[in-house]
This record gives structure tokens, sequence and C-alpha cells, in this order.
């Protein structure tokens, strides 16, 4: 374990995983265009809404480098996961407003091996680790990939995005049960399988028919943040209010018991 990477073990079937916590820019501040651009695409405060879960007895695993640096939910050779739809890129170039995030020149092609040797390799070793540790103990388990995003991007998605995101790749991550189960403890404002489907974390590690179910949460921020309509330096991010959070939270356990229940 580092200073960058928390991993907290549990022994229930149920693995929360929480690549884009993180606001540790590693030194590269000078390097980016505007350090607040370099951070605003964080899941904000999602730490702190799924903090509940290692009461469940789930295994959390997350890093607190910010996604600017080195995204730990791209495919690490480059290929895009959306083709043909704006997208991100492992060492992002701008931010998902296509703002430019650093100053010329762009990380180079050795630049970003070193970064995904010191940062992206040992994250999903971690979860590598921690996938094996449980499935040792049981028959299946659930990966949960948990993210959240301003409710409206033009440049990602049109309109306002749906509070609960849920993203299984086409089903092809996870038991068709396990969706309908995360499906039946959202609310009505959802999706399965829109404009997100699932990242490199969901589609690499979700084998089902080897005991390891995997799906992806995108939550819009608004549901448990105070979200500006225009984010600025001024207002961004939110303030966590866990008063303002508490009912959205509670509907989060009820969706990690149903991953619980699924698994056991």
């Amino acid at each position: 374990m580092t200073g960058w990477l928390h991993i907290h073990r549990g022994t229930a079937p149920l693995i929360v995983a929480m690549p884009h916590t993180g606001t540790d820019l590693a030194g590269l501040e000078a390097h980016f265009a505007s350090p607040w651009l370099a951070r605003r695409d964080a899941d904000w405060h999602i730490e702190k809404l799924y903090a509940f879960a290692a009461d469940l007895g789930a295994t959390i695993v997350r890093t607190t480098i910010s996604r600017s640096v080195i995204d730990a939910n791209r495919d690490p050779s480059g290929a895009s996961l959306y083709p043909g739809q704006a997208t991100t890129e492992l060492c992002p170039t701008t931010t998902f407003d296509g703002e430019p995030l650093y100053r010329n020149p762009t990380p180079d092609a050795a630049e970003v091996a070193r970064r995904r040797a010191a940062y992206f390799d040992p994250y999903h070793a971690a979860l590598a680790a921690e996938i094996a540790r449980l499935r040792a103990n049981h028959a299946r388990i659930v990966l949960y990939d948990a993210h959240s995003i301003r409710s409206r991007i033009p440049r990602l998605f049109d309109g306002e995005l749906p509070q609960f995101n849920i993203g299984t790749n086409g089903d092809t991550t996870c038991d068709p049960a396990l969706t309908a189960a995360v499906s039946a403890a959202c609310s009505r404002d959802q999706i399965v399988n829109g404009r997100f489907k699932g990242g490199w974390t969901t589609r690499h590690y979700g084998q089902p028919e080897n005991g390891v179910h995997a799906i992806q949460m995108e939550l819009a921020i608004r549901g448990y943040a105070a979200e500006p309509a225009l984010p600025g330096e001024a207002n961004w991010p939110p303030a966590f209010d866990p008063a303002f959070a508490a009912p959205l939270s509670e509907t989060l356990r009820h969706i990690l018991n149903a991953c619980l229940d699924f698994a056991q």
C-alpha cells in the first residue's frame, strides 16, 4: 500500500472500486494549463458517499491520483472504449468539455509509460489481488465500479444525464440477474447501458463464467451535492453535505445490498 493507493479489505463477496476520486496531480501542477481544470472532472466525494460500504464487509480500492495524470479506467493499450464518441485518453489531454489540459507539450509515449508503471499498473495489481483473495473464499463476487459525473456535459451526451447510469457492456460483464437487481434498487431516473456502458475496469475484470460479476454505476452529481448550473472556480466542486446526500446514499445502500444478495 502506498500513500496514493487506499485499500480497505473486507470479507464479503463485494469490491467497490473508485478509480476517479483523486485530485493529487503528482507534482505535475506546472505542466497543466490550469490545476483547477486538471481536477474538475474528478468523481467528487464518492469515497464519502459510499463510506458505509465498509460496514457491509465490502473491500474498497481507490486511488487519490487525479484522472488527469492517468485514468485508471481506460484501456492501457490506448484503444477507445467508445469508438466514434468523444472520450478522454489514458493520459487525458483535454477536459470532458474539450479544453486543453496542458501547456505544450502534452505527455509523450515515454511519459505515458512512466505514469502507467507508477500508478495504473499498481492500482490494477491491487484490484486483481483483491479479486483473487475473495474468489478463493466465494463462488462468485461482485466488482462494483463507482463513479459520478456532472449532469450536463454537451460534448459527451445530450441533455441531462439520468441519475443512475448502469453499465455492463451489454450484459457481458455480469449475470443479467445482477443487472436486474441493481436496476430494481434504483429510482426510475435510470438507464442501463446508455451513454456509459462500463469502462475498462468493468470490461476487463467482468468474467461471469469465472465467478466475477462486474458492474459500473455512474451517478449524476446532482443527486448527492448541490450541483451548480454553470460550474466555475468559485463554485466547484460543490461541498459535500451529508444531510443533502443522505437519501441517495440510502438508495446506494440498497444497491450494494442487492449486489451482496446476488453474490451470496
